[in-house]
Order: structure tokens, then sequence, then C-alpha cells
């Protein structure tokens, strides 16, 4: 049973649907869950065909992601299940929309994933006026988290997030716990309609800080949140440090949060990679 001194829900980061039933019996509850290309890529059921030396045509592979996803907003229909369009380099705003209303479609519970981008952030602008829930993945700057409370301004409280990748700032030397604060204390400034979502957690420090720090959501993979149960559930309280070992500094932005989307800084080099190995990992499964 969730604590009631636990404000942030607690997303898992998988694509396998019995992990997704032995953490919500772990904890006791799970209030959704983020899915993405290279996730499914690691299915059991996907590692085992392309083990035999099958792969599958496009539509099949769009099929099993789909039934993933029924599967899994089955077993957590009150939660949100967060499913990401395809999008490499070339894919254009409408060919984004165009998935993501499809996508939208599968379960009553979905938020489509979009990455931080131009393109996804037109598609997340044309998305939230037609009513459907986003989430803004691959986000790694300040100036992209603003550029996303613009371009969906106008939504309700929950229909929009932003997915921080605080990992992938670490493994290059930057805090990358800094920018959730950032992003947090920046947003305090705003209309509250766009949700923080802690993601590419790495440990149970980056779990616990973000709880402590006040993301609305955090997404972790399975043997995170198992370690979390193990060790009875533990909400951090005001005495809680955060180590940042030798870790950069990333240092807060005075951002005017009226400014039109198009006037934020939104190209990361991380952001372009994300979107390569996504695309890369959902190809390999796929015959050409």
């Amino acid at each position: 049973m969730k604590s009631r001194d636990l404000k942030t829900k607690i997303f898992l980061d998988g694509g396998d649907p019995d992990e997704t039933r032995e953490i919500q019996k772990l904890l006791g509850f799970l209030d959704g869950q983020t899915t993405n290309p290279t996730l499914i890529s690691k299915n059991p059921e996907v590692a085992k065909r392309l083990a035999g030396g099958e792969k599958f045509n496009e539509n099949e592979a769009f099929g099993f992601y789909k039934r993933v996803v029924q599967e899994i907003s089955h077993i957590i229909p009150g939660g949100s299940i967060s499913v990401e369009v395809y999008a490499d380099q070339s894919t254009t705003s409408e060919e984004m929309l165009r998935q993501g209303r499809e996508m939208f479609s599968w379960v009553p519970n979905a938020h489509v994933k979009y990455p931080t981008s131009s393109e996804g952030l037109r598609a997340a602008e044309i998305s939230v006026k037609d009513r459907l829930r986003v989430n803004m993945t691959l986000c790694f700057s300040q100036e992209q988290a603003a550029a996303v409370y613009r371009a969906t301004e106008g939504a309700k409280r929950g229909q929009v997030y932003v997915s921080p990748f605080i990992g992938r700032l670490d493994d290059r030397g930057e805090n990358g716990m800094d920018l959730i604060k950032n992003i947090i204390d920046m947003y305090e400034k705003g209309d509250g309609h766009v949700l923080v979502l802690t993601a590419s957690v790495r440990n149970l420090d980056h779990f616990l800080y973000a709880i402590k720090l006040g993301s609305d959501i955090i997404t972790a993979p399975f043997k995170i949140l198992k370690e979390w149960a193990e060790k009875g559930m533990l909400i951090p309280d005001s005495s809680y440090q955060y180590k940042t070992k030798d870790l950069k500094d990333i240092p807060y932005q005075e951002l005017n949060l009226s400014k039109g989307w198009q006037e934020f800084n939104i190209s990361h080099d991380l952001t372009d990679k994300g979107i390569e190995r996504f695309s890369k990992d959902w190809n390999a499964l796929i015959t050409r």
C-alpha cells in the first residue's frame, strides 16, 4: 500500500508485463509504466524470436508493441502508460502525430512519447489541442523543458509530462539531478500544467533524491524498484544528503516562460544520440 507521505508517483520503466506484475506485488501499488523501443526490443518474447533467427515485419512489430501495452494497461488500468512513437532524425512532426494518434487509441490511459526536438514539439503542440496526453522524452536541458512548457500551454495538469534523462548526463560527468531541481524550480513560476518525470534512473540515490526534490513522477527499472521494496520503501527525510561525487554542477538559468518555444535553444547532442539509439534498436527487430 502506498504511503500517504509519498507524493511522488512511481512508474516502472520496462517492456515486460511479467515485471509489471511482480513490481506491483512487491510494492503493493504501481502508478504507471514507461516504455520505449529499446525496452520493447528487450522483451523476453522478442529476444527468443530474434535468437531463433526470426525478425518482425513492420506491422508485426507495431502489433507486438500494441499487445504489450494493452497487457500492461490491463494490469494497471488506473495508471498512465507511456508509448513512444518511432522517430529518427528524418521523421517529420506529421508522421509523429499520425503515429501518436494511433498509439493513443491503443489503451485508455496512454501518454504518447515524443522526442524533445523541434519536430517532436510541433507534434506535441497539436496533440494537446487534440486532447491527447503526451510525454516529452529525451530532455537534457532546462531550455528544452521551457520549450515543452510553452509548446503545450493550455493543457490540463497531468496531460503533459517532461522526462529529463538524468543517468545519461551523469555518464558524461554532469550532475543530472541538478537538471531535475532546476526544472522543478522553474516550473514553480508557471501554471503547473507540465509534470516532471525523472527518467534514466540508474541507482537508488537517484530515486530517493528525486522524491526529496518533489519530482511529480519517477520511472525506474525493475532492479531499482525491487531494491527500494527490499529496503522497506524508505522515504528520504530532511537529513537525506545526495552525494554528487565528482559530477559537474548544472547551473540554474533564469528563463522567460512567456517566450515562444521556438526561441529557446532546444538542440542537444544527447537528444540526437537518444533518437539514434531508439531508432536503431527498433530497426534491429524489423526485416527490411
